[in-house]
């Protein structure tokens, strides 16, 4: 046995433990201190190796006290993945590498974490008598680079000229379209779990995301975008801005998002083998152009912007069709974009180790620098 939760769980199963993979990240941090409001005990098993993940690992140590154990652990470690799906009730899976220029840089890492680090998953879930339901966040990324969709471009942003498009955003019926290794890695991911749910009967979720933004986001401009514009104009610091500006994405504050997750978690038999996009919709719309004006408004003063060549797999224009999850479980966004941006903004400013950086750190350099305050010691 390696920790009191999966002693607890071999005494009595249906007591158990949520796990989460990749917990101490942005949209894990969120979802966990959700649970343990709800009195669920939490297994958190995350390497520690993206920057801001030991101080959202302290956090959690706070606010979830004996109900959070953390595992510094690999999700390309088989055994130790199994080890932790084995007591599980749930399984989160966000362990991922999360940004195209990563990916590019080091795609083997990247392919390693996100597609082998799925599989482990997914074939310690199979390997129980009574495997643990399973939801896995994939990415808009999957779709490519929607050139085919035709645009017209405004002043401050870019529109679809089909307007069924314009009205309800990007449907879970476009074809799948890998752009960058990142999309090949997250859209390989993707589809092995709605083919293990179909072959294997795992009950299983696909949320393909578009941006998620709000606290415990360290943001850096290769991704949590939202994050990083508003950090930056806060210090003062200069935003690069890639291509015009003008590309426009829904985005979606995290409460929301942690919300979707867990009524996909209760209503996991009906939905699984499924995937749904996962946004903001076509009521929480924004340029990037157009977000610096809201930044501005939020920070009193005009953010300093400078202007970089379009990166590779960038989308112009992407919504998120959020109708077939609103259809089948009656969810939709609470929180408007000013609404978000605001409680964003609110955090940062209580958090000045955060705000006050004078650069963003390398997202491949490990932040690791020694043990996390609740790791479990092997």
């Amino acid at each position: 046995m390696d920790s009191r939760f999966e002693e607890s769980a071999a005494r009595d199963p249906e007591r158990g433990y949520v796990l989460v993979t990749g917990g101490a990240g942005f949209i894990g941090t969120n979802l966990v201190e959700r649970l343990v409001a709800r009195g669920k005990n939490v297994l958190v098993l995350d390497d520690l190796s993206r920057p801001g993940t030991e101080r959202n690992a302290e956090f959690l140590r706070r606010v979830g006290g004996a109900r959070v154990e953390l595992w510094r652990d690999d999700c390309r470690d088989p055994s130790r993945v199994a080890a932790a799906v084995r007591g599980a009730t749930h399984v989160f899976h966000f362990a991922a590498q999360v940004a195209v220029t990563t990916s590019l840089t080091d795609p083997r890492r990247d392919f390693e974490i996100n597609v082998l680090g799925t599989l482990n998953v997914l074939e310690a879930i199979r390997a129980l008598p009574t495997p643990p339901p399973l939801v896995f966040t994939s990415t808009n990324k999957v779709y490519g680079a929607l050139s085919d969709v035709a645009l017209e471009r405004r002043a401050t942003r870019y529109e679809p000229s089909d307007p069924a498009i314009a009205a309800r955003g990007i449907g879970e019926e476009r074809p799948l379209d890998f752009h960058s290794p990142y999309g090949c890695s997250k859209g390989a991911a993707d589809q092995y779990v709605l083919d293990y749910a179909r072959s294997f009967g795992i009950s299983a979720v696909v949320f393909r995301m578009s941006c998620i933004y709000g606290p415990h986001q360290c943001g850096n401009e290769d991704q949590g975008w939202v994050a990083h514009f508003v950090k930056r104009a806060a210090a003062g610091e200069a935003i690069t801005v890639y291509g015009d500006g003008l590309q426009v994405r829904d985005v979606l504050y995290v409460d929301d998002l942690v919300e979707a997750l867990l009524l996909a978690q209760s209503a996991i038999e009906r939905l699984a083998g499924r995937a749904f996009n996962i946004g903001g919709g076509p009521a929480n719309t924004t340029s990037l152009v157009e977000l610096l004006g809201r930044i501005e408004a939020l920070v009193g003063h005009a953010p300093r912007v400078k202007f970089g060549a379009p990166r590779v797999g960038d989308q112009r224009y992407y919504v998120s069709d959020i109708s077939r999850f609103r259809r089948e479980t009656g969810w939709s966004p609470r929180y408007s974009l000013d609404s978000g941006l605001s409680r964003l903004f609110e955090w940062l400013e209580s958090e000045p180790s955060i705000r006050d950086r004078s650069s963003d750190a390398d997202p491949t350099r490990s932040g690791v620098s020694g043990p996390a305050a609740f790791e479990v010691q092997r």
